[in-house]
């Protein structure tokens, strides 16, 4: 039986002669191994480059910035990129000497849901990939991308190649001897900090799935929470290496093999980027209505798939934080939301019920319904404006079990505190412990956590 290795570059791998020149050698070094090749291959360079996903789209949207393009025309264009880059990388490979096969993802068998722009993979056939491994060729497939059953093709949202590379290995292992994906970047595996930010931070040897989707979602630019996710569903080992170097990286591996290996328990410290804080508060008489005012706005944001970050709840009211690119579209979701809630018995006199109408600042819908409600008696109308913290940053520790760190979160705001940095909020979960800090004061909260 074959033994298979899904190798994905990024497009810094991909973007210029020489990168994919050591991109592709990686691969031949592969081969030679005795490895069977599959290569996922993500846009040539970034925003600004000529067939990058950022400037594809800007071609699209320049035509007519009054005229918002279809959903399903955007991820044509969007999924250009990836197509032009399996191309000239598989024929790299063949002036090299070696057979190399360039496949979209629908060619690849990679079958998504109708979501363009998000698409979920909702099954994979790895026929075609299989057959041409089997005949000795490299299957050279474009991340970020898949096939509906109607034949149209969707994207996977931003990390999608890392999903589609994880994905791959996760089809394929059932039909191997042996799998394994390494996802290589402009950096030489995980870190326990951004380098940018602390020069000293280490390379982790080894580190768990867990951890490392965790690190993902609290702001680190490793392995796509997703990409992590399959991973570990399947047990199919991960490494992050540099295109760049011959470092041998970061094994991403299961929880009880990344303990074994590394006797660690704190895996990092990162931070979010910019994030704006919302604090919903309900008068002490309704605070009955709150868990279902809450459960809808949760309902919503998840719907759109929009991360959240220090959830906090208390008797009177919510909050959470997003990040701030993600605020234009949360203001869509909630701003002038209605959110009826039932009496507890029914009523045949006025008012009928209450209604919560959210409001995030100022805002035209807001202000719309606003009115429209005040000039009914049909129902008592309360409004629910959100409190707004903005200029903010999420600073976590990662780590592998807390409960074995007594302490941590005291250790943590005493190391704030010492620098002048104040804290909003903290919360906690199962792998990390996190702030909420001014934005301004991201790098001496990174530096001085990394160092504690």
């Amino acid at each position: 039986m074959l033994k298979v290795l899904v190798q994905k570059f990024g497009g810094t791998s991909v973007a210029e002669e020489e990168a994919r020149q050591q991109a592709a050698s990686k691969v031949i070094r592969a081969v030679q191994a005795g490895w069977s090749v599959v290569v996922v291959v993500s846009a040539i360079g970034r925003k600004g480059a000529p067939y990058a996903t950022d400037t594809l789209i800007d071609l699209l949207r320049a035509i007519d910035k009054s005229v918002t393009p279809a959903d399903r025309e955007m991820d044509m264009m969007m999924a250009c990129g990836e197509i032009i880059s399996t191309a000239v990388f598989a024929h790299t490979l063949r002036t090299r000497g070696h057979e190399a096969v360039a496949l979209t993802g629908g060619q690849a068998g990679i079958h998504t849901d109708g979501e363009h722009g998000n698409a979920r993979i909702q099954s994979i056939d790895p026929a075609h990939i299989l057959e041409l491994l089997q005949r000795g060729a490299i299957a050279v497939v474009a991340g970020f991308q898949g096939i509906t059953d109607a034949g149209a093709i969707t994207t996977l949202g931003r990390g999608g190649s890392d999903t589609t590379a994880s994905a791959l290995g996760a089809a394929l292992a059932p039909h191997v001897a042996d799998i394994a994906v390494e996802i290589y970047t402009d950096v030489n595996g995980v870190k326990t900090a951004d380098p940018r930010m602390v020069t000293e931070a280490r390379t982790l040897r080894v580190a768990s799935y867990q951890e490392v989707a965790e690190m993902a979602h609290q702001g680190a630019k490793v392995v796509h929470p997703r990409a992590a996710e399959i991973a570990h569903l399947h047990n199919v080992p991960l490494w992050v290496k540099s295109t760049f170097d011959d470092a041998p990286g970061t094994l991403i591996t299961g929880h009880e093999n990344a303990e074994q290996e590394t006797g660690m328990r704190v895996t990092g410290v990162t931070h979010t980027g910019k994030i704006v804080y919302l604090r919903f508060n309900l008068a002490e008489e309704f605070t009955g209505d709150k868990q279902r005012v809450e459960r809808q706005i949760y309902r919503m944001l998840q719907g759109e798939e929009i991360p959240l970050y220090l959830n906090v709840t208390s008797a009177t009211g919510f909050a959470f934080a997003i990040t701030k690119d993600h605020l234009p579209r949360v203001r869509v979701l909630l701003d002038g939301l209605m959110i009826p809630v039932e009496p507890d018995a029914p009523r045949t006199v006025l008012p009928l019920g209450r209604v919560y109408l959210l409001g995030l600042g100022s805002w035209a819908g807001y202000q719309a319904q606003k009115k429209i409600l005040e000039a009914t008696p049909l129902f008592e109308l309360h409004t629910l404006e959100a409190e707004m913290t903005e200029n903010c940053t999420v600073v976590s520790v990662i780590a592998s079990r807390f409960q074995a760190l007594p302490g941590i979160m005291a250790r943590l705001l005493a190391a704030l505190a010492r620098s002048g940095v104040p804290v909003y909020q903290t919360a906690d979960s199962a792998y990390s412990i996190s702030a909420l800090i001014p934005e301004a004061d991201a790098t001496t909260a990174v530096r001085v956590l990394h160092h504690e």
